[in-house]
């Protein structure tokens, strides 16, 4: 279990570029299920979820590498096994992906009930509804979902909640089906669209991926391609942040700007100059942090894996301001953590009320979710002395590449220690 020291103080300088989605890799991989032939994919994040991944579709037949830098490569032939393994699928919620492209290529898909981060309850029954829509016969048994289909057909498919990972699995479900199936109040997401682009180029014919409305025309095959996922916006949202709170002048690279809309909307509300070039925007605090108020939706919103390194910078921000959480019923476990270190927080329902203090002060916390191990790590650059931080290898480690090394490129002081029950064994 790693453990990483950061002590506080240091003005982030300097520039560093964003690894590409991993919420946009895990998908595509899943969705070379579907296809024949060897598939490359590019700018794919070094990290433990997408090593998990690839585990999950070498356990299916499929030969999958990941070669440096950045690239994994898909070998997909006519046999495809169709039970994907417990001890896999239940470490990383989106293994459930394969759900969908299992269904549509094999006929049959049996997969254990997800796991992942415990932020809510996430229920996977917008997917099961979506597919039984497309002819499917769903059981669930012993923990496992179980889907059967000879052949799926399309349908009019209208959404209960804009899930994206519903979207996405009914998206590549879609893709083999015969005739035509609409989706309607389909999550917007950019994932979405490179997932559509990457199906697109295999040869299904999906169109409106990124609006309200998508329609797919099913296709009898689809053939392997090369890809680049796009930059991870969460990534480069929480690099900007962590430069504003550190009251330094950093550029990040390899960002789509039309991604970061909703937070940079907020941070320049919050007294952050924002400078949007084409690929990359410059983050600088000439004065002082303001309060604002945030409320998490799906895209084109406030993202909610955004939230708790904003409140995190609103924890430092002169005046009151009011964060809710829309999404998931339990992404405030940062909270507590954030009140070791000094944070005024208080909350009401789904919402915290965030006073602003003028500093917080180092301690030892836990990484308790994936982006609140990151939101930790933005604390620990804003306090004064130093903030321990445990568990980043079981959270932060599975959704940012290299996030401390970055960070200590542009002049963050951060060291791993071992733990005590290491040295104990010497």
């Amino acid at each position: 279990m790693r453990r990483i020291l950061v002590v506080g103080g240091k003005k982030l300088k300097g520039e560093v570029t964003v690894s590409g989605s991993k919420n946009a890799a895990l998908p595509i991989l899943a969705a070379t299920i579907l296809t024949h032939g060897i598939s490359s994919i590019r700018s794919v994040p070094d990290l433990l979820d997408i090593v998990t991944m690839i585990r999950v579709l070498r356990t299916l037949g499929l030969r999958a590498e990941y070669l440096k830098p950045n690239t994994v490569r898909v070998w997909v032939n006519d046999y495809v096994k169709h039970v994907a393994p417990y001890e896999l699928v239940t470490k990383m919620r989106a293994s459930f992906f394969i759900m969908g492209p299992l269904l549509a290529r094999t006929g049959f898909a049996k997969v254990p009930l997800p796991g992942g981060c415990a932020i809510g309850s996430r229920p996977v029954n917008i997917h099961i509804k979506g597919l039984e829509s497309l002819g499917a016969k769903v059981e669930l048994e012993h923990g496992f979902v179980i889907a059967r289909a000879k052949k799926l057909k399309g349908d009019r498919i209208l959404m209960d909640f804009p899930s994206v990972g519903a979207t996405e699995n009914i998206i590549m479900a879609a893709s083999l089906a015969e005739g035509e199936t609409v989706i309607e109040n389909a999550a917007r997401e950019p994932e979405i669209v490179d997932l559509a682009e990457f199906l697109n180029k295999a040869g299904a014919r999906i169109e409106g991926a990124g609006t309200e409305t998508v329609r797919i025309q099913g296709v009898s095959s689809l053939q392997s391609v090369e890809h680049t996922i796009i930059p991870d916006r969460i990534e480069a949202g929480t690099l900007m942040i962590a430069a504003a709170v550190s009251h330094g002048e950093v550029l990040v690279k390899n960002v789509n700007v039309s991604h970061l809309e909703p937070l940079i909307t907020k941070l320049r509300q919050a007294g952050i100059m924002v400078g949007v070039e084409v690929d990359q925007v410059r983050i600088r605090v000439p004065d002082g942090l303001k309060a604002v108020d945030i409320k998490t939706q799906p895209f084109p919103g406030f993202p909610t894996d955004m939230q708790p390194q904003m409140l995190t910078l609103l924890a430092l921000a002169q005046g009151t301001s009011v964060v809710s959480e829309t999404v998931f019923e339990n992404r405030f476990m940062h909270v507590q953590e954030l009140k070791r270190m000094g944070a005024e927080i208080r909350l009401e329902g789904r919402s915290a009320i965030v006073t602003g203090v003028s500093k917080l002060q180092g301690a030892p916390v836990k990484s308790r979710d994936l982006r609140a191990g990151a939101a930790m790590i933005i604390a620990g650059l804003a306090a004064e002395g130093e903030t321990l931080i445990e568990d980043i290898d079981r959270f932060i480690e599975r959704g940012y590449e290299g996030l401390d090394k970055k960070l200590i490129g542009l002049g963050a002081d951060i060291s791993e220690l071992r733990n005590i029950a290491e040295y104990d064994e010497e």
